[in-house]
């Protein structure tokens, strides 16, 4: 069969690869001479919402593939960049363009593109965002979605939901085997599954309220002589990964004070307040809708940059926080990061 495109494009998180998915990778390599996939969320540490690594959610759909569609299929991770729209506009093209020019060996003919995805879904804006290339619409097959598929395999029933999954053709057999592997063997798993128990929860709390609450929260950036202040998480969500200093907001509490009262608490930061606020160079609002598995989160976060010194003030972990820790802002890694921060903190520091 011929193919009309010389690329095809599909991103996703493919958390985790579904029979749905695969529809479109086969209609993709059915149109294309290539497939582009862009796996998205890469780069993240383990979470509820991001349990496999792009190199994991790879394997699961090259496995679904034979020797020759394998050769014809490219995959790249993709991380998100939740605060600016246009920069991961910029990476997409860059990364698309990138293979695009490897590959394509017609000089004097432009290469024909082509976006693939489901029009239907909400998650599916992106489809707009790049005019530039067509545009192929796929049915979302059987109506699979990855969210309850992610809460099966983590429920006390796994192994019976993965078993009905695969017989019900949600997930394609081979994607359903890896994942069996991966909750037997992975010690991920365990840690993952405790997480998302407590946040199963920590949601039933407040299960019977009229409506389901948006929570305020604040955190601190502070900077001193190329150094960020970041602690290490106590208790899930998010347990062993370094976040910035924060917290809830106190009922008839200031979001300064509120602030700066959990810098304090989980650091033990022994600088003045005049200072503290006298530093403050910029704040902004964070409200990604998916930011938090505790629910809808919006931060106010406060850039706070401290006089360069030789000496980086002491600090230690109290309260929420195991360790307290000044870490260069070169040795920053996405994956080692709770939830939006390492965003929060590129966003905060690119615009101060």
């Amino acid at each position: 069969m011929a193919q009309h495109y010389d690329f095809a494009v599909f991103i996703g998180r493919f958390q985790p690869f579904h029979s749905g998915h695969l529809k479109v990778v086969e209609h993709g390599l059915a149109q294309a001479n290539h497939l582009i996939m862009l796996i998205g969320s890469a780069n993240q540490p383990r979470n509820p919402r991001n349990p496999w690594t792009h190199q994991e959610r790879e394997q699961l759909i090259r496995s679904c593939l034979n020797e020759n569609d394998n050769k014809r299929l490219i995959c790249l991770p993709l991380m998100d960049v939740p605060y600016n729209d246009e920069l991961w506009v910029r990476n997409v093209q860059s990364s698309v363009t990138g293979i695009v020019t490897a590959h394509h060996s017609i000089p004097h003919r432009p290469p024909k593109i082509a976006l693939i995805g489901h029009h239907k879904d909400h998650t599916g804006f992106y489809l707009n965002l790049f005019p530039q290339w067509d545009s192929l619409s796929v049915e979302n097959h059987s109506e699979i979605s990855a969210t309850p598929i992610r809460e099966a395999l983590f429920s006390d029933e796994a192994e019976s939901a993965l078993s009905k999954l695969k017989h019900e053709c949600a997930l394609p057999a081979r994607s359903a085997d890896i994942l069996r592997e991966f909750i037997a063997i992975n010690p991920a798993y365990g840690e993952i599954r405790e997480e998302m128990a407590f946040i199963q929860r920590y949601k039933s709390s407040w299960a019977r309220a009229p409506y389901p609450p948006t929570h305020v929260t604040v955190d601190a950036v502070v900077i001193q002589s190329g150094h960020i202040l970041l602690i290490e998480r106590r208790a899930f969500p998010g347990r062993g990964l370094w976040a910035l200093p924060g917290g809830f907001v106190d009922s008839g509490e200031r979001l300064i004070d509120a602030c700066l009262r959990e810098l304090r608490e989980e650091t033990r930061l022994k600088i003045p307040t005049p200072v503290l606020k006298g530093s403050i160079r910029r704040q902004a609002v964070f409200d990604e809708p998916y930011r938090s598995a505790r629910g809808r989160t919006i931060t106010h976060a406060y850039y706070i940059e401290l006089e360069a010194s030789q000496q980086l003030p002491k600090v230690k972990g109290g309260d929420d926080a195991r360790h307290a820790r000044w870490i260069p802002l070169a040795e920053l890694a996405p994956q080692q990061l709770f939830e939006d921060h390492y965003y929060i903190i590129q966003s905060l520091i690119g615009g101060a």
